[in-house]
């Protein structure tokens, strides 16, 4: 008879879920190709980081903090989604000081953004230009945002618009923002293919939110032309698909490697633009994203995989390929 004993399921070493037991039965899975693996990492030589988004303001920040520290689960990044335009100055001063006695990075996103905005196209089955800034104003609006947050101390900015991101990367070269800020794409326009993530990173990405339904494939092939940093929900909200591949962790982190693992959460209320009306949702959200994060984390560790990770306060993306501002 086959031992399935405790031991026979924790073997020592990275391994797949269920390996040894499928083994038994005749069903292993086919060998790793060392050709599917990311040759790239963070410059600090971590393989993967930790993101908690939707953290909306003080309030929410302060749970994310006093959960992963009740937890152990360590962040690197908090991000929000409403936008600094949504936030007062002693609310962003209030969470660039929390973050920062963490050593944790706050990325606060830009706006205005065209599902918001006045124009109808995006409120139609096609989806017209999406969150894109319609017009010269809106454009302005994002620089705005992007100028106010970096005078009050914050160095990632989110972005849902490629003239926007290109914009701010210029303004960043010629030292209008200051030179640490990165500028990470949003999932809500995230590319799904090798060439267009190598075109977000040329125009200044930083770091990249690819959609949560890409195969190990897609990443592989993303892997083989660019090395920028990717961000990928392990749970996507519903509005991103409601996707949940904590067993696919592991996996993810080799092929897409260098990867922030984003701890979203699926079935939620949707909480942007986000205000006091939505406090309890938000505040009860962020919990659980903290508590989705343990869960991925423990995971990991049963399988051996949760090496790699970069130093807690990493948070530059080392060497990018940028278009020339000349051009």
């Amino acid at each position: 008879m086959t031992d399935i004993s405790p031991p026979f399921l924790t073997p020592a070493g990275p391994r797949r879920p269920g390996e040894r037991a499928l083994t038994a039965l005749g069903l292993a899975a086919p060998a790793d190709n060392p050709a599917d693996s990311s040759p790239h990492v963070f410059p600090d030589g971590g393989s993967w980081r930790t993101e908690i988004p939707s953290v909306e303001g003080p309030e929410a920040l302060a749970i994310v903090l006093k959960e992963s520290s009740r937890l152990g689960v360590p962040v690197h990044r908090v991000s929000q989604g409403s936008g600094v335009w949504m936030l007062s100055d002693a609310e962003i001063t209030e969470m660039a000081e929390a973050c920062a006695e963490r050593d944790i990075e706050l990325c606060l996103f830009t706006g205005p953004r065209g599902t918001w905005d006045t124009g109808g196209s995006a409120r139609t089955a096609s989806g017209g230009a999406g969150l894109r800034a319609r017009g010269h104003d809106a454009l302005a609006g994002c620089v705005e945002d992007a100028l106010r947050a970096t005078e009050l101390g914050i160095r990632c900015l989110l972005v849902a618009d490629e003239g926007v991101l290109w914009t701010l990367h210029r303004l960043r070269e010629l030292g209008l923002l200051p030179a640490d800020t990165t500028l990470k794409v949003s999932a809500l326009i995230g590319p799904v293919n090798p060439a267009s993530v190598s075109v977000y990173e040329r125009l200044g990405a930083d770091s990249v939110n690819v959609p949560s339904d890409l195969t190990g494939s897609h990443f592989t092939e993303i892997r083989r032309v660019s090395g920028v940093p990717l961000d990928l929900y392990i749970e996507a909200p519903d509005d991103l698909g409601g996707y949940v591949r904590m067993y696919e962790a592991a996996e993810l982190i080799r092929r897409a490697a260098p990867l922030y693992l984003k701890f979203g959460l699926s079935r939620a209320p949707g909480i942007y633009p986000y205000g006091a009306h939505l406090r309890d949702a938000a505040l009860e959200t962020a919990r659980e994203r903290v508590r989705r994060g343990r869960l991925v984390l423990d995971l990991l560790a049963r399988h051996g995989a949760d090496g790699g990770m970069s130093p807690l306060g990493s948070r530059l993306p080392g060497p990018l390929n940028r278009f020339s501002l000349k051009d």
